[in-house]
């Protein structure tokens, strides 16, 4: 399977680079836009959500028991209690489509039922406080309202439909799942290493804070004008519990967790962000596809506008925040209302570098089936909306 694997990506190497007429203006302008994309993403996301989130993966592989994991996340654990957890989970950390990639992979590989593992993937980037009160402010309270339900609706359905679909798959992987000698054996209190958990998700949540809007509440704008100096004092406290809770070989251990998830992530997150800026560039940036195209589909509320605007969200970049902006100026050319309750379901949660690292962590099969889950709800959930606004 590995050796046929290589060989596709071999023979599509070769095929892009003899059959993509690259001297020709629109290919050109493409390429350029996919390297700024990378440049953009790099700048903005790498260092402030992706590096925290690695080393949030790697702390979970090596810290936090598998028996934890099952106790929350697992197949047997009590659906009321692990699709909660999930959800609040996902929603509690703000992040984008490809920030929440480590954390999916980090309690998936450590036991997570499928169910539970998609639950948090979805809700990570699509339950966002600040996006959803945003949306009602500049969108209208109608779409808020619409988002905040049915992002919340989607995290559980999501959960419960891929639980029900690869039910045999996990009865299989449970089956599987060893214990590890000595894992109960720990230095510190459960307590110091759930606060040890908490001190990275905060710097996390810190880091990653996008700027409100002008007109958002005061709150919001507080926090962000002292984002830094909350990150800076999170990662001191993080920095003292290491030297005075963990051994030298535990950092070691936890570095070269974290590292294992660099090596597996960002490789096809690079490649999945170059592919989504080649063909649908920076927003309001011209790439592969035109953007009027894009426009002159999503009008009204007819399924098909509803599906092409969950096709076309599910294959987008956003990222945090930046989904409502680009929605202002699709609805001001003629967008409806339907489709844009569509795209807002679609578009934050998944995405064409999201789809590419979790074909690594769940496989082509699941990972089509988790994307065709969330595109076909989000359609029929924009139509409905559509239906009953209009």
């Amino acid at each position: 399977m590995k050796e046929r694997t290589i060989f596709f990506w071999m023979a599509a190497l070769f095929a892009a680079v003899y059959l993509v007429p690259w001297s020709s203006p629109e290919v050109s302008r493409a390429l350029g836009e996919a390297f700024l994309m990378l440049q953009d993403y790099a700048r903005k996301h790498v260092i402030t959500c992706l590096v925290p989130a690695f080393f949030i993966a790697g702390a979970v592989a090596v810290f936090v028991s598998q028996a934890s994991v099952l106790k929350y996340f697992g197949p047997r654990a009590p659906k009321i209690l692990s699709y909660s957890v999930a959800s609040v989970s996902g929603s509690v950390l703000a992040v984008c489509s490809c920030t929440v990639l480590p954390l999916f992979a980090g309690i998936y590989t450590r036991g997570a039922g499928i169910g539970p593992a998609t639950a948090f993937l979805y809700s990570g980037p699509a339950i966002n406080v600040l996006a959803v009160v945003l949306t009602a402010r500049v969108l209208g309270w109608q779409l808020g309202l619409a988002r905040a339900v049915g992002a919340i609706l989607f995290a559980l359905a999501t959960g419960l439909i891929m639980a029900f679909l690869f039910r045999e798959d996990e009865a299989r992987r449970q089956a599987g799942q060893l214990h590890f000698p000595g894992e109960n054996e720990r230095s510190r209190t459960l307590g110091q290493d759930g606060l040890f958990m908490l001190v990275m998700v905060l710097i996390l949540v810190a880091a990653a804070f996008a700027e409100p809007d002008p007109g958002s509440a005061a709150l919001w704008r507080g926090i962000f004008a002292v984002k830094w100096y909350l990150a800076a004092a999170f990662l001191a406290l993080l920095l003292v519990m290491l030297r005075r809770w963990f051994k030298k070989d535990e950092i070691r251990t936890w570095v070269e967790s974290t590292w294992d998830f660099t090596k597996q992530i960002m490789p096809l997150l690079a490649l999945g962000v170059l592919a989504a800026g080649f063909l649908l560039g920076r927003p309001g940036h011209l790439a592969l596809i035109p953007e009027q195209w894009i426009v002159s589909l999503l009008g009204g509320n007819s399924p098909g506008a509803n599906f092409f605007a969950s096709l076309a969200g599910s294959l987008m970049y956003f990222a945090t925040l930046t989904e409502i902006p680009i929605l202002e100026g699709l609805l001001g050319s003629g967008m409806g209302q339907g489709p844009a309750l569509a795209l807002l379901l679609a578009g934050p949660a998944v995405s064409l570098p999201n789809m590419i690292v979790i074909v690594g962590v769940l496989g082509i099969r699941k990972t089509a089936v988790y994307v065709a889950v969330v595109v076909i709800m989000s359609t029929l959930a924009g139509v409905l909306y559509g239906t009953i606004v209009s």
